[in-house]
């Protein structure tokens, strides 16, 4: 597969994404609290290592190492002043490892800042701020992009703005981060997911899911929630189960024949797009890839 052809959903009934970013560039050394996109520029070959993993373990889509790439995110690491070159870098380095054999989409993450009257961000800005990153991603060499661990609601659609603002049609999955709590699942901001399924369906995105959050099980019930609001093809990326902290450290234990073992019932669900997020590495990724590749035989 090419990388570079004009993108299309209907080309696989299911695609595979890959796993985990920020999990295994921490197995490699990145500090907890520093900013995984510097290593775009310092440590290069660590994060083609990881996007390459999960090329060989049977991605079709790869994900940048540039979730928290906006200017206004990389400020608080001093490195606003470095926005084009660690959003460009992200791209071309994702773009080496998938080597033609996959496709790039590149990730969007929240800026952390509230929009008002809850905060002082405005919607204006926020769309600038995404055009900013996204404009240099494209530079880079994404083929689409992916609007990911969102919140709230009018942050993700500006962010979707932002990628009708510069990118040229060019695919837009926008994808948000549900917890389980005594009244269903819902965002941080208290966003339902047929709440943003409904919306984000009729903003215009591409594609509409979740990811992070929850353990494939969880992404299955969230999953059907969003197939009854929305025709839209849905993209999950759920975590190695839930996190557990062990002697000060974050352990995701859910195995990969265990992951694995509920992609059907996500298939079922409708979801289009399976892979990993926190705590997956490229064997979970091998494992739902040969799940999938199955189900496509059948």
């Amino acid at each position: 597969m090419a990388a570079k052809r004009a993108w299309d959903a209907a080309a696989k009934d299911v695609w595979v994404l890959d796993g985990a970013c920020g999990t295994e560039l921490a197995k490699r050394g990145l500090p907890a609290g520093a900013a995984p996109e510097l290593w775009n520029a310092d440590r290069p070959e660590a994060v083609e290592q990881v996007a390459r993993g999960y090329v060989e373990a049977g991605a079709d889509i790869l994900l940048t190492n540039t979730l928290g790439g906006t200017r206004v995110a990389l400020a608080r690491h001093g490195l606003a002043d470095r926005t084009e070159e660690l959003n460009r870098l992200g791209a071309e380095i994702s773009c080496r490892a998938a080597a033609c054999r996959a496709f790039v989409f590149a990730s969007v993450g929240p800026t952390g800042e509230m929009l008002e009257p809850l905060g002082a961000a405005t919607e204006a800005g926020l769309v600038d701020a995404f055009a900013e990153q996204m404009a240099a991603l494209l530079v880079g060499g994404a083929d689409g992009f992916c609007i990911e661990s969102m919140s709230d609601l009018g942050e993700a659609l500006a962010a979707l703005r932002a990628a009708r603002r510069v990118g040229g049609g060019r695919p837009v999955v926008v994808s948000m981060t549900f917890a389980r709590g005594a009244r269903g699942y819902a965002t941080m901001m208290g966003v339902r997911p047929e709440q943003a399924a409904r919306a984000l369906s009729e903003a215009g995105a591409d594609v509409i899911g979740s990811n992070c959050g929850n353990g494939i099980a969880g992404m299955v019930e969230v999953a059907c929630l969003m197939r009854g609001a929305t025709d839209r093809p849905l993209w999950m990326k759920a975590n190695a189960g839930v996190p557990e902290l062990v002697g000060g450290r974050t352990v995701f234990r859910e195995t990969p024949e265990a992951m694995a073992a509920h992609v059907p019932a996500l298939i079922q669900a409708g979801a289009a797009f399976i892979g990993g997020c926190c705590g997956t590495t490229p064997d979970h990724i091998r494992r739902i890839a040969e799940v999938v590749h199955a189900h496509a035989a059948r």
